[in-house]
């Protein structure tokens, strides 16, 4: 399993999984409820193998935050991300010290932390596999 097809679709909840590529957009599955909806090229989508975290010297891949997360609970499920900010923030310093708190909001470690609980049980994010991925990223390809 990678999270490699896995997307965010703005005004949509949750995530989904890419499953067909169409001429108009493409056809994916929610990881919620499991019902496909079909998305327009027009939509706002994110893959998150693109997404990024600031840090006060470089950006960190979101598996690689994901790694952390999942190594800090031991392949577990993570802090809740209805919990208040004060709390949230503590909790992503734990994982990710060096992340930069003027870039960094809340709602996007509200957002991390949902994201790994929604993934974390259908075995998207463990260490072995979120490694195993960004190994493969950093491997140059022969052109």
């Amino acid at each position: 399993m990678s999270i490699k097809k896995i997307l965010s679709v703005s005004g949509k909840p949750g995530l989904y999984e890419l499953k067909i590529q169409t001429r108009t957009g493409f056809v994916a599955e929610s990881l919620l409820d499991g019902k496909k909806i079909t998305v327009g090229m027009r939509a706002n989508v994110s893959l998150l193998s693109e997404i990024a975290v600031y840090t006060y010297t470089e950006e960190i891949r979101l598996a690689e935050v994901l790694i952390a997360i999942a190594t800090k609970e031991n392949n577990g499920p993570a802090l809740s991300h209805k919990e208040d900010d004060a709390k949230l923030k503590a909790y992503f310093r734990e994982v990710l010290p060096e992340f930069d708190e003027d870039r960094v909001y809340t709602s996007d470690i509200k957002k991390i932390l949902n994201w790994y609980n929604l993934l974390q049980p259908k075995g998207f994010v463990s260490v072995e596999a979120l490694s195993k991925e960004v190994a493969e990223d950093e491997t140059p390809t022969a052109e």
